[in-house]
């Protein structure tokens, strides 16, 4: 981890500027408040599963924890308890809250504080999975073989408590001193086998390291790059696992919602092999895109741009409702096959509605109507939530680099070329961790360069760099 000191200070008018709510209005809180008095009314019966060892692994001092999670080896491959934060049992359908959340659509996180979904007392006290607290949750358990492929899934409520709360680098610190906590000791494995699996299906992974935002001892900012470690991309198959396991449930019984992407045009692969090319990087004919890139060395500049050029073929995302008929394009094409939102109900809407219909459908009973009501709206939320997270989450991360920056205009960096045109060029500065856009010519795509930082504005959130 890379991490740079920074100043500044206020993200109001940021905040100000995307409208975003500062609280809830007093009926939602009511609401709240009175929901979390018995959370198992309206939910019906429940597995009593607290004896399942479960943990959650989430960023440090997370609170609003949706999953925990439990991986065992078993004769025939493994066998993962996935729980996840049962939001239904708390939300009356038509409610304030309910009303509430479609209006929000998702959890917006910024470095002083974030939007919730949900108003605090459900999704940093009741509903989550904090542990040794007995929480209402959903709980699958996936059996899956020795190739990582599932063999069986069960979906029910439940009630589960918690045993730990992990942070990534704990875990991963843990696995590499050769002493794992049991209910993760097979993760490794199982993570190891449906990477692999997700290579051969053809998913498409990039391993751009993350610019993250944290305070400092100064009471200002500080930047950071973050390479993904390897506990998170095992974590993350867990979750793909089951969300692919959902799109099947839903798929079988013709009613859901599922997270699509479609597949890239045969000409955007052939402009990556060309840029590929380019970068003098070999690609050989028999390689598909998902095999080239997990190949790739993540630490390389050649890799990082290419990286960035594949995001061209990641484009046109978005949640594909149906209740009948399916829909021409049901999968997704940065995992390769079908797959469904269900394991953030917490931060996520969309969550809260596919996990009804799997909970339904599994269980023999028609989907409450409800939740198909729902499924004609929520795609839209969710499309019109994900264009304000990325907009918030760039707008905020220009701001510290803006405010990180304002003091060495003038001073000279090293950058690597990340996309290049004749007279200006997308770059990462190494140190500290800024994406930006810098003038010139004949920038060496994928390779490093100097650079000299020319002008910022912190108002506009805005850095200028020249090629030196």
């Amino acid at each position: 981890m890379i991490r740079t000191p920074g100043t500044g200070g206020d993200f109001g008018p940021l905040r100000s500027e995307f409208a975003l709510p500062r609280s809830f209005g007093p009926e939602v809180l009511a609401e709240a408040e009175q929901s979390v008095l018995d959370p198992l009314a309206s939910a019906g019966g429940r597995e009593d599963a607290t004896g399942l060892p479960l943990v959650t692994i989430d960023p440090p001092g997370a609170k609003d924890l949706d999953q925990a999670v439990l991986v065992e080896r078993t004769r025939g491959g493994f066998r993962v308890h996935y729980a996840i934060a049962d939001l239904a049992a708390f939300i009356p359908p038509g409610g304030a809250l309910d009303h509430e959340a479609r209006r929000r659509g998702q959890t917006l996180y910024l470095p002083d504080g974030n939007v919730p979904l949900h108003p605090p007392v459900l999704s940093e006290g009741a509903a989550s999975l904090l542990p040794g607290e007995v929480r209402p949750a959903v709980l699958w358990t996936i059996e899956v073989d020795e190739g990582g492929e599932p063999t069986a899934t069960r979906v029910r409520r439940a009630l589960v408590r918690s045993t730990e709360q992990f942070d990534y680098e704990a875990v991963q610190s843990a696995l590499d001193a050769g002493r794992p906590h049991p209910s993760v000791a097979a993760l490794p494995e199982l993570g190891r086998v449906r990477r692999e699996l997700a290579v051969r299906r053809g998913a498409v992974e990039l391993q751009l390291p993350e610019q993250e935002i944290s305070g400092n001892a100064g009471g200002g900012w500080a930047l950071a790059r973050r390479p993904r470690n390897d506990v998170d991309a095992w974590n993350a198959e867990i979750s793909l696992l089951t969300g692919m396991a959902a799109a099947q449930i839903m798929l079988d019984a013709r009613v859901g919602v599922l997270r699509t992407l479609p597949t890239p045009e045969p000409e955007a692969v052939g402009w990556l092999r060309r840029s590929a090319h380019a970068l003098g990087v070999d690609w050989p004919e028999d390689r598909t895109v998902s095999e080239f890139l997990s190949a790739l060395d993540p630490g390389l500049p050649s890799s990082m741009a290419l990286y960035t050029d594949t995001t061209r073929l990641l484009r046109g995302a978005g949640y594909t409702s149906f209740d009948g008929e399916l829909p021409d394009l049901v999968t997704h094409a940065g995992i390769g096959g079908a797959y469904a939102h269900v394991t953030a109900p917490i931060r996520r809407l969309v969550d809260r509605f596919a996990t009804e219909v799997c909970l339904a459908v599994t269980a023999g009973r028609e989907v409450p109507a409800w939740v198909r009501e729902a499924l004609t709206t929520v795609p839209g939320q969710m499309s019109t939530s994900d264009v304000l997270a990325a907009r918030v989450e760039r707008a905020c991360i220009d701001q510290v680099e803006a405010w990180v920056l304002a003091e060495r205009v003038g001073g000279e960096f090293t950058a690597v070329v990340l996309r290049a045109e004749e007279t200006k060029a997308e770059i990462l500065v190494e140190d500290p961790p800024v994406l930006a856009k810098c003038s010139g010519a004949g920038f060496p795509e994928g390779e490093r360069i100097g650079v000299r930082l020319t002008a910022v504005d912190a108002e506009q959130r805005k850095v200028l760099f020249e090629r030196v």
